[in-house]
């Protein structure tokens, strides 16, 4: 696949990707539409034949920011939610699930007319596939649309974000030079059932997209017992809750912890910190015991160590969706809609199949 100056070539996530794209193209909607970054990425997606991308907002402005820029709109949809058809048929489903909750609101109409929520709305009743967001909104507020709309998994206590990274260029950055990391986003300090859930969580998004069993490891300042901290006591926990619910569900998943980041991705270090280490391979998976820790590893890889991030996909729910920060580059969108596509791709092929 060749590259151009806003679109690297393919590392070994997204290529991966791609090609099971082309095979199951996907609606994405990106709810931020007033924006180049997104209209060159949804005509890219076009070229290279991965999804139908769907643009809220402006129709008018949109297609003269194209213009300008030289970029075809064809098989581009653009939807303004105010003078959309599907606006009533919205209204009238939130008006109902506000009343099977207890609640009544005055204007529905102008709550599914926001472009945050008229996107989650989509995803929620089979319009689109998947959502992307936030590269031109605030994180609330695309938590906020999709908690809101989107039906979340009951037994996820809590919605979360995880990310993916990629640095093949970094030394001991797991297995494949990939990393899944969570809570980078949401919870500000998770309790022992949250951890466990978002541990449990991302092992199942690892084992999709690395197509083998990941392992886990739940970060400390503690291995096994070095510190008697109640942080460390409660990532314990955590991970002994963990390690029950993958062994009930028969998940294809390894966890370890306590444990520092250094014996879970150095094997020279887990050989001194940890016994019979020498057969385990680095974790795929990073756990923080919180939010400060997750979203400063995050930052701190992306931009000191050069990792390329996707993400952060919203966790929990039971469409795909994903929030991206306002200073997103045109790689990690095009990336993160792509995940969120395969996200789409194992939606149907699980949990439609359960309705059924």
């Amino acid at each position: 696949m060749s590259a151009d100056t806003h679109f690297p070539a393919a590392n070994a996530l997204t290529a991966r990707l791609y090609e099971t794209l082309k095979r199951h193209p996907k609606r994405i909607v990106f709810a931020d539409g007033e924006d180049i970054r997104v209209i060159r990425v949804a005509a890219r997606m076009v070229a290279m034949e991965i999804a139908v991308p769907i643009l809220i907002g402006n129709r008018e402005r949109i297609h003269k920011m194209a213009k300008d820029a030289g970029l075809a709109m064809t098989f581009v949809n653009v939807i303004d939610p105010a003078k959309s058809s599907d606006l009533s048929l919205f209204c009238e489903r939130l008006k109902k699930v506000a009343r099977y909750r207890g609640k009544e609101i005055a204007d529905p109409c102008e709550i599914v007319s926001r472009p945050h929520n008229f996107a989650a709305m989509m995803v929620q009743y089979g319009h689109a596939d998947g959502m992307v967001a936030g590269n031109q909104s605030m994180p609330a507020t695309v938590f906020r649309a999709a908690m809101t709309m989107i039906k979340p998994i009951k037994d996820v206590p809590k919605v979360f974000g995880a990310m993916i990274m990629v640095a093949p260029h970094l030394q001991n950055f797991g297995r494949d030079g990939v990393l899944f990391m969570a809570d980078c986003g949401v919870i500000p300090d998770p309790n022992v059932k949250q951890l466990a859930s978002i541990a449990v969580e991302t092992g199942k998004l690892a084992r999709h997209f690395l197509g083998r069993r990941p392992r886990i490891a739940m970060l400390s300042h503690s291995t096994h017992g070095s510190a008697g901290t109640e942080s460390a006591k409660k990532v314990l926990a955590a991970t002994e809750l963990a390690r029950q619910k993958i062994h009930d569900e028969y998940l294809e998943i390894d966890i370890d912890g306590e444990i520092q980041a250094d014996a879970a991705l150095d094997s020279t270090a887990a050989e001194i910190k940890i016994k019979d280490s020498r057969a385990q391979d680095p974790a795929d998976v990073l756990v923080f015991p919180n939010l400060d820790a997750g979203h400063i590893s995050l930052k701190l890889l992306q931009h000191v160590g050069g990792a390329q991030n996707y993400g952060q996909l919203i966790m929990g729910l039971s469409r795909p969706s994903a929030q991206v920060p306002r200073t997103v580059s045109e790689e990690t969108l095009l990336g993160t809609a792509a995940i969120v596509g395969a996200e789409a791709i194992k939606f149907h092929e699980f949990y439609l199949a359960k309705e059924r």
